[in-house]
């Protein structure tokens, strides 16, 4: 992509995270150049500004000599580069690397465009840092894991580099670059900011995209394999209580049920009045995530778009103001905004999977298999999908509600968006897993109702699945099934193969 910071859609830092490139447009040289003049002409006049001349947080009263500013910001980079855990994943770090970029790029954070250019050339050669993904509380910024992708940049700390992981000053070496020697506010404006809790909230969301459209495709399946109504679906219900993500989910799932001979099979002489909740409130329950989710989307294009370190640089006047922008709030209540849509997908799919599985609710054989009792059938699959079900639900507490203080009560209210954002993956690859297995559970069902036949999209959705996995008569090893499902999930061939472009999307 094109890097126009300021101006990148949201869909652009998606791409950034599944492996796309990013080049940095030629507009942001000067005004980085400028920004780096202005911190010269501060350091020239000797006053004291916080995080040019001064020590840092509970220390900011204590003035720096002109001869140790350069020491200052290598100081910094050290001694916060305090993470621990596991390292991040390297997608998130080229993300995070990518919104670094951007917040700099914009002429208000005093780097030099050397200082850039080498993260610039990091992120495309592929040399990446090895962060540990603990330890920010989202404010004063993400510092600890910010620090250590800083380190990197002077030639400390480890990074990996084609498929290897080496010390940092040999990496760069092998990638043809050098390390830095950091220059006044420099090392405050790297590892000040939001973009590790950011870049985590990103992907999260961008996960949740897919798995929201893969969970419309089971739903309407799970629909027909139980022989439901698409009664609940009917436009006028849906558009006299007039939110636009339950219109939305109402007729994308009128569609992928368009010509089901399965469906019309008992469309007249049905004795069911109404279905179970799961199936008559997906567009209820699937359209308030829709919303939910791009309320999110909206604010994190916001912050991928923003400056977010302190002080900021004004080059109109040279000066050097104290705000608060480095504060993940906006991330954090992103974060768990997003958390609960993914509990509330997932509930919903394993409510489904369970009523198929249930003879006395579906109408087919136990646990879907021909011969109940010789075979278990689908009944240890389900257990899996309420037990990652458990799992995200207690993965959802809000992390915005917490905050201890820190710094020495310098740094008294802060986000927790860090975790928060960062529970998010893990939050989607249950939910994954859950969306497999009804995709798995309601295929098996609509075969007991051949030779009759859903619709042709969800047929299609079907024969993607009958590729890889074939219809279970005796029980076998099912891990594997599991995970061949799962994958048509996660990788976007479920939604694909319906004909993805015409399902809701989240930005």
């Amino acid at each position: 992509m094109n890097l126009d910071p300021g101006n990148v859609p949201l869909r652009a830092w998606t791409e950034l995270y599944r492996g796309g490139k990013a080049a940095l447009a030629d507009t942001c040289w000067p005004k980085i150049e400028r920004s780096a003049a202005s911190v010269a002409k501060i350091v020239g006049r000797g006053e004291p500004v916080y995080g040019i001349n001064t020590g840092f947080g509970k220390l900011a009263n204590i003035r720096i000599a002109a001869g140790d500013l350069e020491a200052l910001q290598r100081n910094i980079v050290l001694s916060h580069s305090a993470g621990v855990g596991p390292a991040m994943p390297q997608p998130i770090v080229r993300l995070m690397m990518g919104l670094k970029i951007a917040s700099l790029s914009q002429g208000y954070s005093g780097v030099a465009v050397a200082t850039v250019r080498l993260l610039a050339a990091m992120l495309e050669r592929g040399v990446l840092p090895v962060v540990p993904s603990q330890g920010s509380v989202g404010a004063s910024g993400d510092l600890a894991p910010l620090s250590h992708m800083t380190a990197t940049m002077i030639g400390v700390g480890s990074v990996t580099f084609e498929n290897e992981t080496m010390p940092a000053a040999a990496g760069l070496a092998r990638a043809g670059l050098q390390p830095l020697t950091l220059g006044a506010k420099e090392g405050l404006a790297l590892l000040n900011g939001t973009q590790f809790s950011a870049a985590y909230a990103i992907a999260g969301l961008s996960e949740a995209e897919r798995l929201f459209q893969a969970a419309l495709v089971t739903g309407a399946l799970s629909t027909d394999a139980a022989k439901g109504s698409d009664t609940p679906f009917d436009p006028r219900i849906h558009a006299i209580r007039r939110h636009p993500g339950q219109i939305e989910v109402a007729a994308a799932l009128r569609a992928l049920l368009r010509g089901s001979t399965i469906r019309e099979s008992h469309r007249v002489g049905d004795d069911r009045i109404q279905d179970p909740y799961c199936l008559r409130c997906q567009p209820q329950v699937m359209g308030a995530c829709l919303d939910s989710l791009r309320g999110p989307a909206t604010v994190l294009g916001h912050e991928a778009n923003g400056v977010v370190d302190n002080p900021l640089i004004f080059p109109d006047t040279d000066e050097a103001l104290s705000g608060g922008n480095f504060h993940a709030e906006p991330v954090a209540l992103a974060a768990d905004t997003i958390a609960v849509a993914l509990c509330e997908i997932g509930s919903l799919a394993e409510r489904r999977i369970a009523m198929l599985v249930d003879p006395a609710l579906s109408g087919l054989p136990a646990f879907l298999t021909p011969k109940p009792g010789l075979n278990s059938g689908f009944m240890i699959p389900q257990v899996t999908a309420a037990a990652l079900v458990s799992e995200n639900k207690q993965r959802a507490y809000p992390a915005s509600v917490d905050s201890i203080p820190t710094s020495a009560n310098q740094e008294d209210h802060v986000s927790m968006a860090a975790h928060g954002a960062r529970r998010l993956l893990e939050m989607t690859a249950n939910l994954a897993n859950v969306i497999g297995i009804e995709l798995l559970t309601a295929a098996q069902a609509c075969d007991f109702h051949a030779p009759l036949k859903s619709s042709t999209r969800l047929e299609a959705a079907r024969a993607l699945l009958r590729k890889d996995v074939p219809t279970l008569t005796d029980d076998r090893y099912f891990a594997p099934d599991m995970e061949r499902s799962t994958s048509l999930v996660t990788s976007g061939a479920l939604a694909e193969a319906v004909g993805g472009n015409s399902l809701p999307t989240l930005f």
